[in-house]
């Protein structure tokens, strides 16, 4: 068995694809191109790059493998939930000619808001998603929260299985982007 050098570090707007396909992965392709239209890549790299958005490079961990970025994740205080999210909007908005009237909150101040994670499919199966969602978790308590969250399609076991292995633990359902989830959190 051949071994893979694994390695965790933060983004840089260098990493904007890595983070765009990991929010594709995270999100799905429909609904990427439901909100940020048909060249919704670019349009993800752009909200990437930037240091003001929720899914800027600042608040996302990259995943490389032997030196090649194989996943990302995205992470932030979910107190700063609406100031992230006011860029990322108008942005979007900008890029694509639409508005979005009212949009769910995924989080609240109080909990550190795991929002996205996303492995390269010929990455897979090395342990990369545990370790981002592990790095980015003690990261949060690191920098003082005392709860980490995120939220898991109620039609995915796996992923729950996975996030419950972690520490997290439902704490509600709720309704988020027409699907219903589950409302999970770590505590320190």
């Amino acid at each position: 068995m051949e071994t893979r050098l694994i390695n965790i570090r933060p983004a840089t707007p260098d990493d904007a694809a890595i983070i765009a396909a990991a929010l594709t992965m995270a999100l799905g392709e429909a609904s990427m191109k439901m909100y940020c239209g048909e060249h919704y890549q670019a349009v993800l790299e752009e909200l990437a790059r930037r240091k003001d958005t929720q899914y800027s490079y600042r608040n996302a961990l990259v995943a490389e493998v032997d030196g090649k970025a194989a996943g990302a994740i995205v992470g932030y205080d979910g107190a700063r939930l609406d100031e992230l999210r006011r860029p990322t909007l108008r942005l979007i908005e900008e890029r694509t000619g639409r508005t979005f009237p009212h949009v769910e909150n995924e989080t609240a101040p109080g909990e550190y808001y795991l929002d996205s994670v996303g492995v390269l499919p010929e990455y897979r199966n090395l342990g990369i998603g545990r370790r981002l969602l592990t790095e980015l978790r003690d990261r949060a308590f690191a920098l003082g929260h005392d709860r980490a969250g995120l939220l898991v399609d109620v039609e995915n076991p796996n992923a729950e299985r996975l996030y419950h292995s972690l520490g997290f633990m439902r704490i509600e359902a709720r309704g988020f982007a027409g699907h219903r989830m589950w409302h999970m959190q770590a505590t320190r």
